[in-house]
């Protein structure tokens, strides 16, 4: 049917699809466009949904999962037939590790020609099932609405992820009968049923009667915006918080009761503290391979509770002795009723609260990045690190790539506020700059500062153009030197020692940015590194630093003076556990020296009565925060900076 065979037809399905995505909330696209989804792009533009063209579709998925993660609103991803949708697969990747609501639409090619090895045909479904919630292709111009809606429902409801929806070209002009406004696709906030009390009261008990207790918290955190209450709960309890890799920003940095961010880049003391733990909540995390360091967490020995929307999911060697399925806003929020009628022992606090404070202090020595002398050529990156940390206003929002220099700031920077940290857990090359961008446009005013070294900043260094022409408020910072240096670290560990397929080029990372009209800097050393930033930062334009480094540099365990800058000979190499994490007697003395203070053992036990008369002593869930009490609904209002944006965040498209 065509748009002059039915002149009753009110919308195209183009439009149709736009004003389901609309509905559901979706405020930006990204694509390379192709001819193939014209149409779709025509009815986002009419539906006040801005479209954004990148310069690769891998940078377009992306982008949409910066702004999916960061908001928690469904954001879409554009790709037209083959070529376009095989580039948009390694953002679907990311996206579906990262528990990202990421709506991918191709445009395939026309009804007519399918199956009949057409110009840039691939079986799009079959080729995404494996790595999206959910793929399907629409046959029927008239299952539309109800398609996209379809959808909508799977990236959002349950644990969130990417979708992908195929649709042939010669069907989005077509017209169909414009829906009612009710009938017509849209997402409503998905509702989590209260958990028991009961089981809850379990949890806490759990919590309670442990010597070493833990908290293990993940995305789910920020997804339920409730960084505010976990604050709460945690120092009620007087347990302390460990976030899951590359998920810091769930908890403020500054905060006695948080001890690291599990993974790659971890202090040691991380580590130590998940295994000597006896009780351990995991809130809101799936448990992956990184945070656990290779499934060693939790162990045998550790007894664990799961609170998750989906807490089957684990990969966990054991199971949990209680497993919850709900949402961490509705968790958090019975826990503090319960709490609020409970009683605790005042000398079994002081002395967990005694025991904390000797964790932090071990936490905040084995954290340091900027101590180690350094005298040799380029900049030291753990200098760069406390600079960024000094300098940058706490709302920046801090994307990061792939590679060794990132376990610098794993360890040395500090978030003050949730929704100011955008990292893959998939760990792709290429993120960084793209999701800088995708994350400041989400965020209107906020400042984006991308890490990236310089293979990976090189694989999309094209969105430069892209971040200056969409006035994205953005500052990469490009740790050069001259290697993949983290599969190059591989290398040396082998006989053969580094270098194959691993050594590159030299590229003027400044002159490439001045070239796409933005202000390009070069920094040789540590002195010229903060006045660059400062005029970064007060250019008004993007901006980009092109930082040169020692490749003797690569970890935080791995600094060149206190190791061989040619890191060649076997004798030299310090031990990696499974997960390339440093044996800790491997580590040199002076990191040693470092992060090794005593750590004085916590109570043998402590009590939560239930019902119980306020006594002498009691800690009720607000004593020791100046935060309002946990609101009644599913979401923290006092938490302005959360994954999902206020009412009345300024619209992306304004």
């Amino acid at each position: 049917m065509s748009m002059t065979e039915d002149q009753g037809a009110t919308t195209t399905v183009g439009t149709a699809l736009a004003e389901g995505l609309a509905r559901a909330g979706v405020k930006i696209a990204f694509t390379v466009p192709g001819e193939s989804v014209l149409g779709l792009l025509e009815g986002l533009s009419a539906n006040h949904v801005r479209v954004i063209a990148t310069r690769h579709e891998g940078s377009a998925a992306f982008m949409a999962e910066a702004v999916a993660q960061l908001t928690g609103r469904p954001t879409v991803c554009i790709g037209s037939r083959g070529p376009g949708a095989s580039n948009l697969a390694i953002g679907l990747h990311a996206a579906q590790a990262d528990s990202a609501p990421v709506i991918a639409i191709v445009g395939q090619v026309r009804s007519e020609v399918r199956g009949r090895e057409a110009f840039q045909e691939m079986d799009v479904v079959r080729a995404f099932e494996p790595i999206v919630k959910w793929a399907a292709e629409l046959v029927d111009a008239a299952d539309a609405a109800p398609m996209i809606g379809r959808a909508i429902t799977a990236a959002t409801t349950g644990r969130p992820g990417p979708v992908l929806l195929a649709v042939p070209a010669d069907l989005f002009d077509v017209c169909v009968p414009a829906s009612e406004p009710g009938q017509r696709a849209g997402a409503h906030p998905e509702h989590h049923p209260e958990p028991d009390p009961m089981l809850v009261r379990k949890v806490l008990h759990l919590l309670a009667e442990a010597r070493r207790p833990l908290i293990l918290a993940g995305t789910g955190v920020l997804r339920a915006r409730s960084t505010d209450a976990l604050v709460r709960f945690a120092t009620a309890i007087r347990v302390p918080v460990v976030s899951s890799w590359r998920r810091a920003d769930l908890f403020p940095n500054d905060n006695p009761l948080y001890l690291g961010m599990a993974g790659l880049g971890a202090a040691r003391t991380v580590l130590e503290r998940l295994e000597e733990a006896d009780a351990l909540l995991v809130l809101g995390s799936r448990l992956g391979e990184i945070t656990t360091y290779g499934y060693r967490v939790p162990g045998p020995s550790t007894r664990w509770a799961h609170v998750d929307v989906e807490p089957g999911l684990t990969a966990s060697a054991h199971r949990p002795d209680i497993s919850m399925a709900t949402d961490v806003a509705a968790f958090l929020r019975v826990a503090q009723r319960v709490l609020a009628r409970a009683a605790f022992d005042a000398a079994t606090l002081d002395e967990r609260t005694a025991a904390n404070a000797a964790d932090r202090e071990a936490y905040e020595l084995a954290s340091v990045v900027d101590a180690v002398p350094w005298t040799g050529p380029g900049v030291h990156p753990g200098r760069t690190v406390a600079t960024l940390a000094r300098v940058l206003p706490p709302d920046t929002i801090i994307t990061t790539d792939a590679g060794d220099f990132g376990t610098w700031a794993a360890r040395g920077y500090r978030f003050r506020r949730p929704g100011t940290f955008v990292g893959s857990t998939a760990g792709p090359m290429g993120f960084g700059l793209p999701a800088a961008i995708g994350a400041t446009l989400a965020r209107p005013g906020r400042l984006g500062v991308a890490l990236a070294g310089d293979g990976g900043f090189a694989m999309t260094m094209a969105e430069l153009e892209t971040a200056v022409r969409e006035r994205a408020r953005v500052v990469v910072v490009v740790f050069d030197n001259g290697r993949y240096g983290t599969i190059w670290r591989a290398q040396e560990e082998r006989p053969a020692g580094g270098g194959l397929g691993t050594r590159l080029g030299s590229i003027d990372f400044a002159a490439v940015a001045t070239a796409c009209g933005a202000l390009g800097l070069s920094v040789s050393t540590d002195a010229e590194f903060e006045p660059a930033l400062q005029q970064a930062i007060e250019s008004g334009r993007p901006a980009l630093l092109h930082l040169v480094l020692d490749p003797a540099w690569t970890t935080p365990d791995f600094v060149p003076s206190i190791r061989p800058a040619t890191l060649r000979e076997p004798a030299e190499e310090a031990p990696q556990d499974a997960m390339g994490g440093v044996a800790r007697e491997a580590v040199p003395d002076v990191v040693e020296e470092l992060s090794d203070p005593a750590v004085s053992e916590p109570p043998t036990e402590a009590a939560i009565v239930a019902e119980a008369e306020p006594v002498t002593g009691e800690v009720g869930p607000d004593e020791g925060t100046t935060e309002p009490p946990a609101a009644s609904g599913p979401v923290d209002a006092t938490e302005p900076e959360a994954i999902s944006p206020p009412e009345n965040e300024p619209d992306p498209n304004e």
